[in-house]
């Protein structure tokens, strides 16, 4: 419950307010004055009358009421404080500082629990418990630096953890980012994360408020209301990158069987985040490097031109954006030579567009006029100064400050002197622009951002996948665990998932007649196993009746054999399809090359279910694989429209059969013309 006074109170209590400013009680309460919060100000403090300045009283019992009050006193202190303050001072907002609740102990969580009833049963707000507050352009109601320059339009950030928002500050405030809010939701024991996107969503307001939004995020309590939340701020305009912390552990967890299983948490915050539309970071210099390039006019195209006076950062440059799908396309012909004769002997304007250590201001304004105007396959520029001791980098700076002012197409300042042109960064930046300090870091959050796809419309596509036929398939089966093979056949034809003949059989007689009615070469393969490969269990290749017995009387000796299956020997490229269903979030829908590949190359797409056909297209592009689905080096690429087709087939069925808890089609084999499915394994819970 996010109320108008958490937001903007009239008047504020620091509960534990101090004198000593590096104690949070009394850093909060400098933060408020300094900050020049306009409403009433009053401290509670029993050894002091008055503290910074403001009156203290000795107990919350006599103070006067209240619109926020922030705790910095003793955990186990907290819930009387916060009933009395609640009942009898009418405070409606709680800001808890405070450590040792439910991070820590049992005893603690029983502390916050008490506090929750309380400022429910009032209907307040609580920010925290463990937590350095909450600042927007109205109060400054934190304990920590660095404080941001404030500004409606600036930046909001949401973090689960202070100390993170605090190092998160550190790295923005260096680049001239400016922010509207900070919210740092600690245990977020009533508002957490997805409350304040919620908030921030149905109240919105596109000419007043923030368009951008920055989060951290260490647990996700509710997938579905973020991805309801954030895709629908994303729709309205609104901008959104966010790191999701842990990955590693929950990427460890021992998965039971099959390919199927390198589904993970992580793989579903992954497909959750490209559902919504947001732009997923690693580390806080990438956060906050996305946050600056949001504030930037938008990118229309992926070509880029590099201007720089030193060579190396535009290679570095020129490679990092490569690796995210970006161009830096050749500069040649006549305007190239034009532009070059305009410079110093010794420049180069192939791309990147070298000044050399002694370009001047001039040769700057003149390279970026000819990348605005004559280069019209450019769509954005890089422009990287830093200082060469040579030139003053005043000059160079405001010629980047005019031409970000007039431009048509966006420019992206990198400036990395920070220390030997502190100054001129400094007096740059005090003019509203941002800087990137590292071309690479800038060059992936650049590649992350053009990658992302836009919101999923939500919407499922039948495709006419046969909704009823399978709900009487999964109905019928009484038994959990691996279902048998026909019934493997019969969900995938119901979903319309195009299949290989196959028969199985633990007579040979019958394994042999199969195969002469369908033809040699056949692939015979073990049922019962897990892992078929692993113990001998596939063989491809067989022309003969003479080999097939042989292989079927080797393999029904082979551990836990119940049968063999045998196909016609298909070729094509091996691709993968794979699904597990993660709590919380459902189904989470891989793709990516098949056969051995997907576990040793790890390279696969996740998607949460149910996917669109744009969704599952935007799947497949994203593999580092996708040339080879392409097509590559002469050779065909496969059918992509009917990949794209059956992951959405695939995720349908999902939708309606929420019993499979883990499957995987591997491998398909794919041709320019088709792509069929050669082995699958589901796995149900009832």
């Amino acid at each position: 419950m996010i109320t108008n006074q958490l937001l903007r109170p009239s008047s504020i209590v620091v509960v534990g307010a101090s004198n000593n400013v590096h104690k949070p009680g009394g850093a909060i309460l400098k933060n408020l004055i300094n900050g020049g919060y306009k409403g009433e100000l009053c401290a509670v403090n029993p050894k002091e009358s008055n503290v910074q300045g403001i009156t203290a009283y000795p107990d919350v019992k006599d103070i006067p009421n209240v619109d926020l009050a922030i705790l910095a006193i003793a955990a186990a202190a907290c819930p009387d404080a916060v009933e009395t303050l609640a009942a009898t001072k009418k405070v409606r907002a709680f800001i808890i500082l405070s450590a040792g609740f439910g991070e820590e102990t049992h005893e603690g969580a029983l502390l916050e629990d008490r506090i929750l009833e309380t400022v429910n049963r009032y209907g307040a707000s609580l920010i925290g418990p463990n937590c350095i507050g909450l600042m927007n352009t109205w109060h400054h109601s934190v304990f920590s630096q660095p404080i941001p320059q404030l500004h409606p339009q600036g930046v909001d950030l949401i973090s689960s953890s202070g100390a993170t928002a605090v190092f998160i500050l550190e790295s923005a405030v260096t680049k001239g980012l400016q922010f509207n809010s900070v919210w740092s939701v600690g245990n977020a024991k009533q508002i957490g994360v997805e409350d304040v996107l919620q908030y921030m969503d149905e109240h919105f307001q596109p000419q007043k408020d923030s368009k951008i939004k920055l989060l951290y995020i260490e647990s996700i309590a509710d997938p579905d209301r973020l991805l309801f939340h954030a895709s629908s701020l994303i729709k309205k305009g609104c901008k959104i990158a966010a790191i999701k912390s842990g990955s590693s552990e929950s990427g460890s967890r021992a998965a039971s069987s099959h390919t199927g299983a390198i589904a993970s948490s992580d793989s579903a915050v992954e497909a959750l985040f490209r559902k919504a539309g947001i732009v997923r970071c690693f580390s806080r210099e990438e956060l906050t490097t996305v946050g600056c390039i949001f504030t930037l006019p938008p990118l229309k195209g992926r070509n880029f031109a590099i201007i720089t006076h030193a060579g190396g950062p535009g290679v570095m440059l020129t490679d990092a954006l490569s690796k995210g799908g970006l161009n830096v396309p050749r500069l040649e012909g006549k305007i190239a030579e034009e532009l070059k004769s305009k410079l110093y002997p010794g420049a180069a304007v192939g791309n990147p567009i070298d000044i050399l250590a002694t370009g001047t201001p001039e040769h700057l304004k003149l390279c970026l006029e000819y990348c605005e105007e004559k280069f019209e396959e450019i769509d954005a520029v890089l422009a990287i100064f830093g200082t060469p001791g040579l030139v003053t980098m005043f000059d160079m700076y405001d010629v980047l400050h005019e031409k970000m002012q007039s431009c048509r197409k966006p420019i992206f300042p990198i400036l990395p002197s920070i220390n030997t042109a502190g100054a001129e960064v400094a007096a740059f930046l005090a003019k509203g622009h941002v800087n990137f300090a590292d071309e690479v870091t800038l060059g992936t959050a650049l590649g992350r951002i053009m990658n992302v796809p836009r919101p999923a419309n939500g919407e499922i596509e039948l495709f006419g996948v046969d909704v009823p036929r399978i709900r009487r398939i999964i109905d019928s089966i009484e038994n959990e665990g691996y279902i048998e093979p026909p019934l493997v056949q019969s969900l995938l034809r119901a979903a319309g998932i195009p299949l290989a003949d196959e028969f199985v059989s633990a007579d040979k007689d019958e394994v042999l007649a199969f195969a002469r009615n369908t033809g040699f070469p056949v692939v015979a393969k073990v049922v019962g196993p897990v892992h078929k490969s692993d113990i001998g269990g596939v063989t491809l290749n067989i022309k003969s009746e003479q080999h097939l017995a042989l292989e079927f009387d080797r393999m029904m000796q082979l551990s836990e054999v119940t049968a063999v299956l045998v196909q016609p020997m298909l070729k094509g490229t091996e691709l993968f399809i794979g699904a597990k269903y993660e709590e919380k979030f459902g189904h989470v829908v891989l793709c990516g090359l098949g056969g051995i590949f997907v576990e040793v190359l790890q390279d696969v797409s996740s998607g949460l279910a149910p996917l669109s056909y744009e969704e599952a297209t935007s799947m497949i592009h994203s593999l580092r694989a996708y040339k080879i689905i392409k097509g590559t080096r002469g050779q065909k690429g496969v059918n992509e429209a009917k990949f794209a087709e059956i992951i959405v087939r695939l995720s349908t069925l999902l939708r309606f059969a929420t019993e499979i808890k883990e499957m995987d089609i591997n491998p398909l084999l794919a041709t320019d013309k088709q792509v069929v499915a050669v082995d699958a394994r589901i796995r149900i819970e009832k």
